[in-house]
């Protein structure tokens, strides 16, 4: 049975059904990863959204202990490459493509950011990713606003999970994620990048006044079934 734990911030381990695991921006130096995660022993694969150092800073160790593929971003990829990740372990793709890795689809999709390596470099465009393996399709929205466009995510892959950020500031927060998961028709909805650092005010409880979406409400460390 596949489950998603989140691990904090947006950071989160994605186990599938045929025992594939998947790592999203992890970020093991952040106050709310779980003690017990920062050292991972094993992984498939590591998506990344984007460059900035509180989702790519987990990506070198997690992938030189495990040896898992990286998948992101061109330019991202190209920087990681030039920074500890060996060529032959990442796979660069953009917007509107689908590979697959260890059994999932990984479809890149569009996310409303800002986006830097963290040595100041470009590192392209900031995404969002829709991961579908068996029956099972779920959206990771990345660091992004609410834009109409996610209508055309919910047309195309009907996700049945959105992995939304709602800790406002640098995202969106309850009100614009309210907002996103009605163009997505109302899927279950896992919310991230909350309650890390004190800018980050959204609270899922918030977000489940909001809106008539399955909120879950999870704690660092805490797992889902999909």
């Amino acid at each position: 049975m596949a489950t998603l734990t989140w691990l904090g911030h947006a950071s989160f381990r994605l186990d599938t059904d045929d025992g594939k695991r998947i790592y999203v921006d992890p970020f093991p130096d952040g106050p709310t990863f779980p003690e017990g995660e920062k050292d991972p022993e094993r992984a498939d694969a590591i998506y990344v959204t984007h460059g900035h150092g509180d989702h790519v800073a987990g990506v070198v160790p997690f992938q030189q202990k495990t040896g898992a593929t990286v998948l992101g971003m061109v330019e991202l990829c190209a920087w990681l490459s030039q920074n500890g990740v060996d060529q032959a372990d990442l796979v660069a793709f953009n917007k509107g493509g689908t590979v697959e890795h260890a059994g999932v689809r990984f479809t890149m999709t569009n996310a409303f950011h800002s986006s830097a390596a963290p040595d100041g470099a470009y590192a392209g465009e900031p995404t969002g990713v829709v991961m579908r393996f068996g029956d099972t399709s779920i959206y990771f929205a990345g660091d992004t606003c609410v834009f109409g466009d996610m209508q055309l995510i919910a047309r195309l892959y009907a996700p049945q999970v959105a992995v939304l950020p709602i800790g406002d500031h640098f995202t969106m927060g309850p009100e614009e994620a309210a907002l996103a998961l009605e163009l997505l028709g109302n899927p279950r909805c896992v919310p991230c990048h909350w309650g890390t650092f004190p800018l980050l005010t959204g609270t899922p409880e918030k977000l489940a006044e909001l809106t008539s979406a399955t909120v879950e409400r999870l704690q660092p460390g805490d797992s889902v079934t999909l």
